[in-house]
């Protein structure tokens, strides 16, 4: 998987859970986060995390207001 990849599956997953999904939590998505660090050996787990929490952007940079 690339990069490119796990952004869009964060971009999916916060999608969900804003529109009021709740199969996503913290446990579920701490589960993908650790399968995907088995997918590729750059996968930064905190930082993916980080992004679906909505607490940096894509890159792990600070959000826009």
């Amino acid at each position: 998987m690339t990069k490119q990849h796990f952004i869009a599956l964060a971009d999916w997953i916060r999608s969900a859970r804003r529109a009021g999904l709740t199969d996503y939590t913290d446990d579920v998505v701490g589960s993908i986060a650790l399968f995907l660090t088995t997918q590729n050996p750059r996968f930064n787990r905190e930082r993916w995390l980080d992004y679906v929490n909505g607490k940096c952007g894509p890159n792990g940079g600070r959000r826009k207001p």
